[in-house]
């Protein structure tokens, strides 16, 4: 292990010299690439050093045991000697995981595809609100949000929506979001202040390149329409609308947001490329380790994974038994406490299994 990581260390220091070269600086393109590459080496580098740092401050701290005789400094290296010490097995769990295998689609931009279930009318509102929250969590990011599809009540809820979200970790960040989001609360039109209890379907894919689309076009059926319902302000009133249906499967996918037809359908036909992609990538996954249904492994969205209690102000995720009662914070788009949660359950997964 010492010599692959030391491998790695040298490779990054190579890089660094090759991006100080003028010759390479001039050129946008390798340059761009040299950089890619050493920052996706950066973390392991350094916590590669932080590591040897350690190993370097325990072995000056034992010889200062062995040959000092003041008692304040020999206290002093017994102290130093205790902390490298203690540090080294968190430094070590936290380069294993570094080197764990990487999810491919880790770096993707995302599609979202948020539909109301159970509860009519209020699981529409709750879709509605769940749009709003992952909206305010991407601008806090400083990601784009650009809606592809929309079907509004005429209460201003959801019935359901597909967006784009690009930035930096998207899919890192919110793959964890797939599954059913149960909601309790008093609904807008309840008029005995009942609570009920609805669920929104929440499914988050990797968004494809063009090149890897993949798709037989010979199997897909392009439809254009002109977009209906509430729409919202988002969603122009034109006859560009596309609808994308893939004939072996009869999944439909339906983009109306583009004012432009060709960019509705290169939209249309990304998103079912991704749908498909998604489904391939949860067969194989069973087919691996077909006991395992947890929701980060398998992408299931039959699984109950949060709760939004209003009343009591409670949010619970039932993956990793978290609950938080700031119910109001999360709605507003506040959701890393909850994902930092997730990352650091399934991470410590990972090593379990590795080890």
């Amino acid at each position: 292990m010492d010599e692959k990581l030391t491998e790695i260390e040298q490779r990054y220091e190579k890089l660094e010299a090759e991006m100080a070269a003028p010759e390479v600086y001039a050129d946008p393109a390798r340059y761009g690439a040299l950089a890619k590459e050493q920052k996706e080496l950066t973390p392991v580098v350094e916590a590669w050093r932080r590591i040897k740092a350690a190993g370097t401050s325990i072995a000056e701290a034992e010889a200062m045991l062995a040959c000092e005789t003041d008692p304040e400094m020999r206290a002093l290296a017994a102290e130093e000697l205790e902390s490298a010490r203690q540090s080294v097995p968190k430094l070590e769990d936290e380069l294993r995981l570094l080197l764990l295998p990487q999810d491919p689609n880790d770096r993707r931009n995302i599609i979202v595809e948020i539909r109301g279930g159970v509860g009519g009318e209020e699981s529409a509102l709750f879709a509605a609100d769940l749009y709003r929250m992952y909206d305010m969590y991407a601008e806090k990011k400083g990601w784009s949000v650009e809606i592809a599809n929309l079907n509004e009540t005429d209460l201003g809820g959801i019935k359901e929506i597909s967006f784009i979200v690009e930035g930096e970790g998207a899919y890192s960040r919110l793959k964890y979001e797939s599954g059913v989001h149960r909601v309790q609360r008093v609904p807008a039109t309840e008029t005995q202040g009942r609570v009920h209890t609805s669920t929104v379907t929440v499914a988050v894919l990797p968004q494809l390149d063009e090149v890897e689309y993949n798709l037989n076009l010979e199997e897909v059926q392009i439809d254009t329409f002109r977009s209906s319902g509430a729409g919202g302000q988002k969603v122009n009133k034109t006859s560009s609308a596309i609808r994308v249906t893939h004939l072996p499967t009869g999944m439909v996918v339906e983009c109306q947001d583009e004012r432009s037809q060709y960019k509705n359908k290169d939209r249309a036909l990304s998103i079912l490329a991704s749908r498909l992609y998604e489904i391939e990538r949860r067969k194989r996954e069973e087919e691996v380790c077909a006991t395992r249904r947890s929701q980060v492994g398998t992408g299931m969205r039959n699984e109950r994974i949060r709760t939004y209690n209003f009343p009591q102000g409670r949010v619970t995720d039932h993956r990793i038994g978290l609950t938080l009662y700031k119910i109001d914070a999360v709605m507003n788009g506040e959701l890393d406490e909850i994902i930092d949660a997730l990352i650091t359950y399934y991470q410590a997964e990972k090593l379990q299994k590795e080890n």
